[in-house]
């Protein structure tokens, strides 16, 4: 996650508000910064901290604020900093593991204007836009887009289509992604390492195309989760390592551990099929059948291939659950 620090931009890499169609200066309001405390014995705490820092946008007039959600994941306690330096608590109000977006409710009023939503329809690689975090012009930057496509995590975590921008944010986590007519279109999520000319790798940011959130905003905002039915999950944290899908974590006391699976194993097999990328390991997974369904996969540990049956599971089931306001 990114942290915040006494830094600014450049002034030849900010947004020009001369330039531009729409109120730059409201745009750069309706992000804040967020700061949230987990308890030390949350089932994330050992992976993502038990201190997390960085952004939220606001997008809607009761104060509803979107942001990404391994922030806010089992918050104990949330703190909200407005443009003008107002300090307000927040409550985690919704987190879903499918698009990765958290919703924060403040308990406080933010004076800003919502962010108006666009969609990542609207650009293509190639198009300026505007990344953005709080702390006003200082922390804006103007970015271009360079890729549309798909993205896999190695936390169980799949998009059909992600967004990477350069150059870099270094204060991503759940900053805004602006087209350019200053509309919402994505939260940031990582810094990744994109392919550059010739053999060269650049740091780039991932961000989750607001997109997402349409189909289960209101769902989310008024009972803490989509209604969908949760993905099966196994605890299993792989990685592509050399043309090989390696597992380089498990959860403790997750199914994958419970079932036997070792770090270090390689999967080979998904119920018979074999599965050679992160998107179609975890999408063979899935098609199998909902939270609860047995996993069968087959591995490689040094000569032997185990076979092992993991049931599935809820990732919400391990989380800490917010106190509903």
């Amino acid at each position: 996650m990114s942290q915040v620090s006494d830094w600014a931009f450049p002034e030849q890499l900010r947004p020009q508000a001369e330039e531009l169609p729409f109120d730059l200066a409201a745009a750069l309001r309706s992000v804040v910064l967020l700061r949230a405390e987990i308890p030390e014995d949350a089932f994330t705490a050992s992976i993502l901290g038990t201190e997390r820092v960085g952004n939220a946008v606001l997008i809607r007039q009761d104060g509803l604020l979107l942001t990404i959600g391994y922030l806010v994941t089992e918050a104990e306690n949330i703190w909200i900093t407005s443009g003008d330096g107002t300090v307000v608590p927040g409550h985690a109000l919704a987190y879903d593991a499918a698009t990765g977006f958290g919703l924060v409710l403040p308990l406080g009023r933010i004076e800003a204007t919502p962010l108006r939503r666009g969609s990542v329809a609207t650009v293509k690689a190639g198009s300026r836009v505007f990344a953005v975090s709080h702390g006003g012009i200082a922390h804006a930057l103007e970015a271009q887009v360079i890729a549309k496509r798909e993205f896999a995590g190695y936390w169980e975590y799949v998009l059909d289509e992600a967004l990477f921008t350069v150059p870099a944010h270094p204060h991503w986590s759940g900053a805004a992604l602006l087209d350019d007519n200053g509309r919402l279109i994505g939260i940031g999520s990582l810094l990744v390492q994109e392919q550059g000319s010739a053999e060269d790798k650049i740091d780039a940011n991932m961000f989750v195309p607001v997109d997402l959130l349409e189909p289960v905003l209101e769902e989310m905002s008024a009972t803490g989760r989509p209604a969908r039915a949760p993905r099966p999950w196994l605890g299993m944290y792989t990685m592509e390592m050399q043309g090989h899908l390696v597992v380089s974590g498990l959860a403790e006391q997750g199914p994958a551990a419970q079932a036997g699976v070792k770090l270090g194993d390689l999967v080979l097999q998904v119920a018979g099929q074999p599965v050679s990328g992160l998107a179609e390991l975890f999408r063979t997974i899935w098609q199998l059948g909902p939270v609860g369904t047995d996993v069968p996969l087959t591995l490689a540990r040094g000569d032997a291939q185990p076979q092992v049956r993991i049931r599935s599971a809820d990732r919400n089931d391990f989380l800490r659950k917010p106190l509903r306001h």
